[in-house]
């Protein structure tokens, strides 16, 4: 924002408070923020920016911030947030805070940081990705997932082509562009009030990462087919696949969550879909889905994960999980996968997704998976992709990272149920 808002003593006394309450890691932190700024309505839309971003500048550089600061209090990381982040002046901080702080945070070196620190990750998140990646591609990373993510739409291209959306947005005034991968992609440039637009409004294009519309490429569902979406949450994938199939054949959207769930249906109705049939899956064993077994033709596995690959948008991820609920979220991934493959028909497609960073979410659970199901054969993502004139070299997995492709990063592995 950059001294865009008037900075006074009360305003700058939210931000602090705000950042005190997401401090806490008790759940998202665009949750937290949205609970601080109901219960403080007064506050203008140029003030909420304001607070907004300080407090993320904190959550994304909280470990060069805490060390130019001498501190993790946080009045002090929100002055380091201001200064060394956001580019506020000594004159427009005079009189809020101490001359010398001000002083000692324009000066600090970055320089002679640890590596982890350089990086802003915890030390064993940052062991992890350098012992698997190497110092160097593992700082680039890092770096890449310490900036903010860029605005990206799909195109409902059941309904409309990207080439006429493109120029609807851009004679409206906006700066908009074709992603580079996905062939329903749109980047826009700044961050637009997009939910306002005509566009968005009658169904015509949804906010969506270009490397998550990439996973419904890779399931790539036909007209008239049985496809389910396993942990389907709000839907952006179920949604981004019924598109595909231009409204014919029928989409299960599984998830245990309702309130997830529950984001689909207006989000379905609003792009004109209703082949979705929306379920919320009880524990164990749900009796819906055993009479689906061995009926789909595909199903997406989007399993719960870190989300350390989104860590653009979500920052606070890397401080809300520790190393220990890695083990934890891979054996539950491991079950998913494998309850969810029991519903593919002999010739059908199963699909692996994550948007992780770490090989024992990723990598680990798609080999393991392949060595104890032989009756499932890996497929290429990057042969997938090439038969419908996505150009991405990816290998066997799709492998999508924020500093070689500028999508969230993303991991999938795809498997073909042999026929007997």
């Amino acid at each position: 924002m950059k001294e865009a808002a008037r900075l006074t003593p009360a305003l700058l006394a939210h931000a602090i408070a705000a950042a005190t309450e997401v401090l806490r890691f008790t759940g998202p932190a665009d949750e937290t923020l949205s609970r601080y700024f109901r219960s403080h309505r007064a506050l203008g839309q140029n003030e909420r920016a304001f607070v907004a971003e300080a407090v993320f500048a904190v959550l994304r550089r909280k470990r060069s911030l805490e060390a130019a600061a001498g501190s993790a209090e946080p009045r002090l990381l929100i002055a380091a947030a201001l200064v060394r982040v956001l580019g506020f002046s000594g004159r427009s901080l005079a009189g809020l805070f101490d001359e010398d702080l001000i002083g000692r945070l324009r000066s600090a070196s970055g320089e002679e940081l640890p590596l982890a620190v350089r990086a802003e990750l915890p030390d064993w998140l940052w062991s992890r990705l350098a012992g698997a990646q190497g110092e160097a591609e593992a700082l680039r990373l890092a770096q890449a997932l310490a900036n903010p993510a860029p605005l990206d739409l799909r195109v409902n291209l059941a309904r409309i082509g990207r080439d006429e959306a493109l120029t609807r947005l851009q004679a409206d005034g906006l700066e908009a562009r074709a992603t580079p991968y996905s062939p329903a992609g749109i980047r826009l440039n700044g961050r637009p009030p997009i939910n306002r637009h005509p566009l968005f409004k009658e169904g015509l294009v949804e906010v969506q990462d270009e490397g998550s519309q990439l996973i419904a490429w890779l399931l790539a569902p036909r007209r008239g087919e049985m496809i389910a979406d396993y942990c389907a949450g709000a839907g952006g994938k179920t949604l981004a696949a019924a598109a595909l199939m231009r409204g014919t054949g029928r989409i299960y959207a599984f998830d245990t969550s309702p309130k997830r769930l529950a984001a689909l249906a207006p989000r379905a109705a609003r792009a004109g879909i209703t082949n979705v049939h929306a379920v919320v899956l009880a524990a164990g064993q749900d009796a819906r889905v055993k009479r689906l077994a061995g009926k789909l033709d595909r199903v997406l596995v989007d399993a719960p994960c870190s989300g350390f690959g989104t860590l653009r948008r979500n920052p606070e991820l890397k401080w809300r999980y520790g190393e220990p609920a890695i083990g934890e979220l891979a054996a539950k991934q491991a079950r998913i996968l494998a309850a969810a493959s029991r519903l593919v028909k002999p010739g059908g497609r199963l699909v692996y997704a994550t948007c992780s960073i770490l090989e024992q979410e990723n990598e680990a659970i798609a080999a393991a998976f392949a060595a104890a199901q032989p009756e499932f054969k890996p497929v290429s993502c990057e042969k997938l992709l090439e038969t419908q004139r996505i150009a991405l070299t990816t290998g066997e997995y799709l492998k999508l990272l924020p500093h070689r492709h500028g999508t969230d990063a993303f991991f999938a592995a795809v498997f073909e149920h042999r026929k007997p």
